[in-house]
């Protein structure tokens, strides 16, 4: 095989794994359906298990289930065999992956579970074969052909378990209508966790923030303004935001200085709100949009609202030390 060769026969395998994941469809069927119900309506954890290259898969599936809200993790079925059974409780499920379904290693594990009752989502290619007959439900896949030269490596095959699991992940995601901000929570660390943020999450309020009565004069926002070092001052009325101030303002009008001028002379009357549990990064857009530094944050319930009440502001600085992009 010549170097000119690799790209054709990489498109080649490629088009045949694409092909063959096609034949996913025939899947989806009652027994999909029941292992969804079953799944979602577990009170236990769903445990993954499958030996060589399907216990990757698994712990794959495994760590997306668990990523989505739904406890999971994956069991050996070789170690179940030395003490690791302990791990499996009556109230979990058990989802099994092995293409033939004949897989040695995982006899002893189908025992265990079948003598506890314990629910078992089986997935196989062979309907007669040692899983599917074991498990409660069984999910016969179809013929797959690798797409190695020999029709041997498990590839085809393995592209395929990782495409069902990943459908069972999303379809239940959206049976629990599980939303970004669920999945922030399973989130925190990382590039994912940081953009997964919300306004809410890097505001600051309470006495944090730079407020003050609509009644109150110039020289006492100047004040508060120094005191709290945002670069601007809300202006409140009955708690409602009526007015925003900026540095900017402020320093304008110090040639004409009154320490009695009325706040609402030159304050700008309809400042720029977002809702709490929109995106930090696309509050972090509006602002360059804007060519602004800070938003105002409210409610969800009151961002369409005449009257709105302040719930904390975000500073450019807060977007720039999270990360924010």
């Amino acid at each position: 095989m010549n170097k000119k060769s690799y790209i054709s026969f990489a498109k080649k395998t490629a088009s045949l794994q694409i092909n063959e994941l096609k034949k996913i469809k025939k899947v989806f069927n009652n027994s999909f359906v029941e292992a969804i119900e079953l799944i979602s309506n577990t009170k236990g954890k769903v445990i993954f298990s499958g030996v060589g290259k399907n216990s990757f898969i698994c712990k794959k599936a495994a760590a997306t289930f668990s990523s989505v809200g739904i406890p999971s993790f994956f069991v050996d079925p070789t170690g179940a065999s030395h003490g690791d059974m302990g791990q499996i409780d009556k109230k979990d499920i058990l989802i099994v992956i092995s293409n033939s379904g004949n897989t040695s290693e995982l006899s002893n594990i189908l025992k265990f579970a079948n003598r506890f009752r314990i629910k078992i989502i089986g997935i196989a290619s062979n309907q007669n074969s040692m899983l599917l007959k074991a498990s409660d439900i069984k999910i016969l896949i179809p013929k797959l052909k690798e797409s190695d030269p020999n029709n041997i490596v498990p590839t085809s095959s393995t592209s395929f378990a990782m495409l069902l699991c990943d459908c069972f992940a999303t379809t239940l995601v959206k049976k629990k209508k599980f939303t970004k901000e669920n999945f922030r929570l399973f989130h925190k660390g990382g590039i994912l966790g940081e953009t997964l943020k919300l306004a809410k999450d890097i505001m600051v309020k309470g006495n944090k923030m730079p407020v003050i009565s609509i009644d109150k004069n110039f020289k006492e926002a100047l004040k508060i303004m120094n005191q709290k070092k945002l670069g601007i001052i809300v202006i409140l009325k009955n708690k409602f935001i009526k007015g925003l101030l900026t540095d900017g303002d402020l320093r304008r009008e110090l040639k004409n200085f009154s320490g009695n001028k009325n706040l609402k002379q030159f304050a700008t009357k309809k400042p720029l709100v977002v809702n709490e549990n929109m995106s930090a990064s696309k509050a972090l857009a509006i602002m360059n949009e804007r060519k602004i530094t800070s938003l105002l944050v409210v409610s969800d319930k009151d961002y369409k609202k005449q009257n709105k009440i302040l719930r904390g502001i975000i500073h450019i600085h807060f977007l720039l030390k999270n990360e924010i992009a």
